[in-house]
């Protein structure tokens, strides 16, 4: 025993002990930190494929959610001009209940006169000279502008 107790207590058993100690500490914490990771790795992987798995399952009924409501916008817009549109021609069907409304109407537009009145109505100078450039072809009969088309068809021919 007396050799043994001697080997226990000399300087090179005391680093030879304590270097095989560290050893197999560091290895412990390597084979753990391995054992975390392959553990992290796997939720991880598995909570990627949840997101993934809810993200294609929400996909669709987000988009139809989304456009449904910008068709309700669309509906509430149209509701709101088409209530405009009738408060218009309510006010409209209104002024024509009135008899002086309806006479002025009348004769702005069918430029009737009452008896006794001499109507005049003047006429823009530019503005006929301009609608008869406009005419051209159309103040001409049908079978003129038919032969006309014959002639140039084969005036390009040749």
């Amino acid at each position: 025993m007396a050799v043994k107790d001697r080997d226990r207590f000399s300087t090179a058993t005391r680093i030879k002990l304590l270097g095989e100690q560290t050893a197999a500490r560091v290895y412990r914490s390597q084979t753990k930190r391995q054992a975390r990771r392959s553990r992290l790795t796997s939720r991880a992987a598995l909570l990627a494929l949840v997101l993934c798995t809810l993200v294609v399952a929400l996909a669709y009924p987000i988009r139809q959610y989304v456009s449904q409501r910008a068709q309700i916008a669309d509906l509430q817009r149209q509701k709101q001009q088409a209530k405009q549109r009738v408060e218009q021609l309510r006010d409209l069907k209104a002024r024509w209940q009135d008899d002086s409304y309806a006479e002025q109407q009348i004769r702005q537009r069918l430029h009737y006169v009452m008896p006794g009145e001499t109507g005049y109505i003047v006429i823009d100078p530019n503005a006929a000279k301009q609608s008869r450039a406009d005419l051209g072809a159309a103040d001409r009969p049908w079978y003129s502008n038919v032969w006309d088309g014959v002639d140039k068809s084969d005036a390009s021919d040749q």
